[in-house]
């Protein structure tokens, strides 16, 4: 569902505080929830504009200001699979990071990484 508009959000506070309608009946003349026009006129007081938050949570990882370092690390491991590359990357900045975040890092990053161990060392792994 999309945000209200700024100017539908004007309209609501401006019939709240200036007209002096209860939030009751200014929801109900704008076939809005009580608390939609409790939060708008709340927010109004607090921050003074009426703009819509972004929804989401926020995404953080600690791959976002580490693009030198990734670079480095797929430099002298170019043949290293996702799960050594997270591993890596601990060792270096002393932050850990899943391969999800790893897989989209480099892919923003335009660098390559390997998908798997290849057959022939698996099979020299299981002979060991």
């Amino acid at each position: 569902m999309k945000a209200y508009s700024v100017d539908l959000r004007a309209k609501i506070v401006a019939a709240h505080l200036e007209q002096k309608l209860s939030i009751r009946k200014t929801a109900e003349i704008f076939a809005c929830s009580k608390s939609l026009v409790q939060k708008l006129v709340k927010q109004q007081k607090i921050e003074g504009n009426l703009q819509p938050k972004p929804r989401g949570k926020p995404r953080f990882s600690h791959l976002n200001t580490a693009s030198k370092q990734l670079r480095e690390i797929v430099a002298a491991h170019p043949d290293a699979t996702l799960v050594e590359l997270c591993e890596l990357f601990a060792q270096k900045t002393g932050n850990w990071v899943g391969r999800t975040a790893m897989c989209s890092a480099l892919q923003k990053l335009e660098l390559n990484h390997k998908k798997k161990q290849s057959g022939v060392v698996k099979q020299a792994e299981k002979e060991s």
